[in-house]
C-alpha cells in the first residue's frame, strides 16, 4: 500500500517539518490502532486533526510525545522527529521528550489543591535544575497566563483554589500550566469539547494568536473548529491517514473520496 499523501514539496519549501511520521504504527497489545502513518506537520503553525470517533486520531497525538507507551501492553513501531530528532531512537528519554511536547486533554484537569500560581509554575519546578527564584517564577507564570489568554481574567487572585475558576478557565489554566516549560509543540486533544461556545472562542482566538510561536496540534470533531483555526487539515479514518492538507484545500477541494464524504456528511 503506497504511503498516505503529504504537502507537496513545493508548498513545503520555506517551511521545515516541525513533527515528521515515518511508517509510524501504534498497537494495543494486538490490535492496529494506527499503521503506516507518513506524515510531516508544519513548523509553527495549528494543523488540526480529524475523522470519525475510533479512528485513531488521539492514538497519533500521544504518539508524539510518548505517552502511548504509558498504556499497559500498548506498542509504537516506525518513527517521529521532533525538530529533526528520532523521539523513539534507542537512549531517548521519554520524561525529555515530554519537556519538549507539552500536551492538553479534552476535560480541565487543574491540581486541585494548588492555587492558580501553583499550577501554572508546577511543571517548571519540576523541570528546573535548580529551585527557581519567586521572582522567576512569577515572570514565568504571568508570561504563561498572558499566552493563554487567561492574565486579565485572574491576575488579582493567584493565590486562590484553581477549583474556583470556571470550565473554561480552567482549560485555559491547564493550556498555561503546558505552556510555562516552553515547548516546543503542544497538542490539544479535544480541547474544547466541554466548554460553553465563549470559553471555546477564547482558546481558539488564543491558539490563532500562538501560532507563530509554537507548533499546535489539535484533535477535533468539530469540523468548523478546524476550518476557523488551522493552516492544516489531516483526516485520519479507521487507523489510517487518508490525506493531509491546507485546510482551504481540504475542506473544498480534498484529494480523497473517503474524505469528501466525511466532510459532506455522508458518514461519521
Amino acid at each position: 500500500m503506497a504511503p498516505p499523501p503529504t504537502l507537496p514539496v513545493t508548498e513545503r519549501a520555506s517551511e521545515p517539518a516541525g513533527i515528521a511520521a515515518e511508517r509510524l504504527c501504534a498497537f494495543f497489545g494486538a490490535t492496529s490502532a494506527i499503521r503506516d502513518v507518513n506524515v510531516e506537520l508544519r513548523h509553527r503553525g495549528v494543523t488540526a486533526i480529524i475523522g470519525p470517533s475510533g479512528c485513531g486520531k488521539s492514538t497519533f497525538l500521544r504518539c508524539i510525545n510518548r505517552m502511548h507507551e504509558t498504556v499497559s501492553g500498548a506498542r509504537v513501531t516506525g518513527q517521529v522527529r521532533v525538530g529533526g530528532e528520532a523521539i523513539y531512537a534507542k537512549g531517548v528519554s521519554p520524561v525529555a521528550v515530554r519537556r519538549r511536547v507539552g500536551m492538553v486533554f479534552q476535560r480541565p484537569a487543574p491540581f486541585p489543591t494548588m492555587s492558580i500560581s501553583e499550577n501554572v509554575a508546577a511543571g517548571l519546578k519540576v523541570l528546573a535544575r535548580e529551585d527557581p527564584s519567586r521572582q522567576r517564577i512569577s515572570e514565568v507564570v504571568e508570561r504563561a497566563l498572558r499566552r493563554a489568554a487567561l492574565w486579565d481574567e485572574v491576575k488579582d487572585r493567584l493565590g486562590q483554589s484553581a477549583m474556583s475558576l470556571s470550565g473554561g478557565q480552567q482549560q485555559r489554566l491547564c493550556i498555561a500550566r503546558a505552556l510555562a516549560t516552553e515547548p516546543e509543540i503542544l497538542l490539544l486533544d479535544e480541547p474544547t469539547a466541554s466548554l460553553d461556545p465563549l470559553s471555546t472562542q477564547r482558546i481558539e482566538e488564543m491558539l490563532r494568536e500562538l501560532r507563530g510561536e509554537i507548533t499546535l496540534v489539535i484533535v477535533t470533531h468539530n469540523m468548523q473548529q478546524a476550518a476557523r483555526v488551522s493552516d492544516e487539515t489531516a483526516f485520519f479514518l479507521a487507523g489510517e491517514l487518508v490525506e493531509v492538507a491546507p485546510t482551504r484545500t481540504l475542506f473544498t477541494n480534498p484529494g480523497d473520496q473517503r474524505t469528501e464524504a466525511y466532510i459532506t456528511g455522508r458518514f461519521g
